[in-house]
């Protein structure tokens, strides 16, 4: 069953076309990445999935989410599918969390406006939620953003995208922004959470590495156009397009000189 169907999605601002024709579909419980280096219309791609392109940006061609058109669809139409349906989690969780709430109440309000939760049973809720993610210090619900380390804002971020228990996660540079042993950790709570729920996942980055970790089949981007698309070993191992093999060879350039460091 196709969960996510995209066909020539253009998005421009003004005359400058930021994605140009981009098509590709993710099936219920699948696993696709999208990689391309910074410009190459990603995060924008992600953004317009749930309808959440910034002022100044307008989106043309197809986006088919569970059965929903979100391309010209009312915003009261797209409020219901971002929840139950699909959920984001941002690159930087200081900056996507509200700074004077709570966390707790952050993750409490998905449950309260789709699961229609209330008292004690919200309660247990949320403190179930922040134990899946491993957060499980009853101080933490009482913290705000800035009182939180970067990881634990992104497993913040991370419950709160769940809570509603949506089809499909978006991950869009999630562990950008953390060092390399929090990333890890990040990057192993997302695999459990997704493989437990059985939910797809739409992973959006620059890195290969991750992207090889966390999916099963990879669309290229550049310059806001799709040059690639099929399974991640075969696109890594035998690259088609000439930016594809750039990018596999710079990383694996990158990988070298980091054992060498490393032996050193």
């Amino acid at each position: 069953m196709t969960l996510l169907q995209v066909l020539e999605l253009s998005v421009r601002a003004g005359e400058a076309r930021l994605v140009r024709d981009v098509s590709f579909a993710v099936a219920a419980g699948e696993r696709v990445g999208i990689i391309g280096e910074s410009g190459s219309g990603k995060s924008v791609t992600s953004l317009a999935v749930t309808g959440l392109l910034a002022r100044g940006l307008t989106a043309s061609g197809s986006i088919e989410l569970d059965g929903h058109e979100v391309v010209g669809a009312a915003e009261k139409s797209l409020l219901p599918l971002r929840g139950p349906v699909a959920q984001i989690v941002f690159q930087e969780p200081l900056t996507a969390l509200d700074p004077l709430m709570r966390v707790g109440r952050q993750v409490a309000e998905p449950l309260r406006r789709h699961l229609g939760l209330r008292g004690s049973a919200l309660r247990d809720a949320v403190a179930a939620a922040f134990a899946e993610v491993a957060l499980e210090d009853p101080r933490i619900a009482r913290a705000y953003p800035h009182e939180l380390s970067g990881g634990q804002r992104q497993r913040v971020a991370i419950a709160i995208a769940l809570a509603a228990r949506p089809k499909l996660l978006i991950a869009d540079e999630p562990t950008t922004a953390l060092d390399v042993t929090v990333q890890d950790g990040v990057l192993a709570l997302l695999e459990r959470l997704v493989a437990e729920r059985g939910m797809a996942l739409l992973f959006i980055s620059h890195d290969l590495a991750v992207v090889s970790r966390m999916t099963e089949r990879i669309v290229v981007l550049r310059h806001g156009a799709v040059v690639e698309e099929g399974p991640v070993d075969r696109v890594l191992r035998t690259p088609q397009h000439p930016y594809t093999t750039a990018l596999v060879a710079s990383a694996r350039a990158l990988d070298s000189a980091l054992d060498a460091e490393g032996a050193a």
